[in-house]
């Protein structure tokens, strides 16, 4: 499995980015994609992430301010991120789970994120 993620850049405090991922490959069935970010020596946390029946979780950092969607017959996932902050300022993680426990969690190869004046 591949996950293809165009998008990311720079954006003003304030702005709005969106971000893409396309999974591509021997797909069987997913039973989620989300986001991940990770900064500069730190762990990789969640962003969002939304299952094939279309239930969010949210990272309180970012609830109110970033959306996601999933388009099940395409196997892509988008970000929409408004009001974005400096803080938000990092590398950005595609994630694809599976439905099948014995398959291993997928990744994109990340996109970077810059917010600032």
């Amino acid at each position: 499995v591949q996950l293809v993620e165009p998008g990311g850049g720079l954006v003003q405090p304030g702005g709005s980015l969106r971000l893409s991922c396309a999974a591509s490959g021997s797909i069987r069935s997913i039973y989620a994609m989300g986001w991940y970010r990770q900064g500069a020596g730190k762990q990789r946390e969640l962003v969002a992430q939304i299952t094939r029946d279309g239930t969010t979780n949210y990272a309180d950092s970012v609830k109110g301010r970033f959306t996601i969607s999933m388009d099940n017959a395409k196997n892509t996932v988008d970000l929409q991120m408004n009001s974005l902050k400096p803080e938000d300022t990092v590398v950005y993680y595609c994630q694809l789970i599976p439905i099948d426990p014995y398959e291993s969690t997928n990744w994109g190869q990340g996109t970077q994120v810059t917010v600032s004046s």
